[in-house]
C-alpha cells in the first residue's frame, strides 16, 4: 500500500497537536512535518529527504494568509495538492482559495475521520468538500435555486437598485413609480427574505443568496 505523504501549515497549538497526533496513528498517512505558516513552510519543506504529496492549509496565519500563499507553495511543489482546511466558510474565500490552486476545501469542524477521508479522496486524484461549503459552490453555479426566484420582477430591480448604491427616490424615478411603491416593495423583499435591513440585502446579494 502506498503512504500518502502529508504536510500541514497550522498556527494553532491545539490543532496542530491534534491532526499530528491522528495522522502519526494513520498506517496509510507518512506524516511528514507541521509549518506554523507559509513563511516557515517554504523555508524548511526542502529540508526533508521526502516532499510532501498532500498539504491541509488554514488561511488566518501569522504572517502571509494561505490564499495568499498558494501560488508561492505550487511554484515550489506543483505537484503538490492542497487542501484548505479553516474556520472561513464564506463565499469570496472559498473561491478565492479554489481560484488560486486548492482543490479541496474543508470546515474545521470537519471530524478528524472526514479529513482523513479528504486526504485519501485528493490522494487518489479527486476533490473534497465540506457538505456547507459543497452547498455554496452550487447555490453559487446555480442561482436559479435560490431566494431571488420568489421576487417579482420588479422588486427584483429595486434590489439591483439598492445592491448599486441608490437611493429610494432614485429607484422610484428610474422605474417612474412613487417613492411609497418603491418603500412598499421593499417591505414586501424583506418578508420575502426574512431580513429586516438593507445591509442584509447587500450582504445577501455579495453572497449569491439572492
Amino acid at each position: 500500500m502506498n503512504t500518502i505523504k502529508l504536510a500541514i501549515i497550522e498556527d494553532d497549538t491545539l490543532v496542530q497537536e491534534s491532526l499530528k497526533e491522528f495522522f502519526e496513528a494513520q498506517p496509510n498517512v507518512e506524516f511528514l512535518q507541521v509549518a506554523p505558516s507559509v513563511e516557515d513552510f517554504l523555508k524548511t519543506f526542502d529540508a526533508f529527504e521526502k516532499l510532501p504529496e498532500v498539504l491541509l492549509l488554514d488561511i488566518n496565519l501569522l504572517g502571509m494568509s494561505g490564499i495568499d500563499g498558494i501560488p508561492l507553495i505550487m511554484e515550489q511543489l506543483p505537484k503538490l495538492d492542497i487542501i484548505m482546511l479553516t474556520t472561513f466558510e464564506d463565499n469570496d474565500s472559498i473561491f478565492k482559495a479554489l481560484c488560486a490552486g486548492a482543490c479541496s476545501y474543508l470546515s474545521k469542524k470537519t471530524p478528524l475521520k472526514k479529513i482523513l477521508e479528504a486526504v485519501e479522496v485528493v490522494y487518489d486524484g479527486g476533490s473534497y468538500m465540506s457538505p456547507s461549503i459543497a452547498r455554496k459552490i452550487v447555490n453559487h453555479y446555480a442561482p436559479q435555486r435560490t431566494k431571488l426566484k420568489v421576487l417579482t420582477k420588479r422588486q427584483q430591480d429595486i434590489v439591483c437598485g439598492i445592491v448599486d448604491g441608490k437611493s429610494y427616490k432614485m429607484i422610484a424615478d428610474d422605474l417612474c413609480v412613487s417613492l411609497d411603491t418603491v418603500r412598499s416593495h421593499i417591505k414586501n423583499i424583506y418578508k420575502a427574505l426574512e431580513i429586516n435591513s438593507k445591509a442584509e440585502l447587500i450582504r445577501k446579494s455579495y453572497d449569491n443568496e439572492i
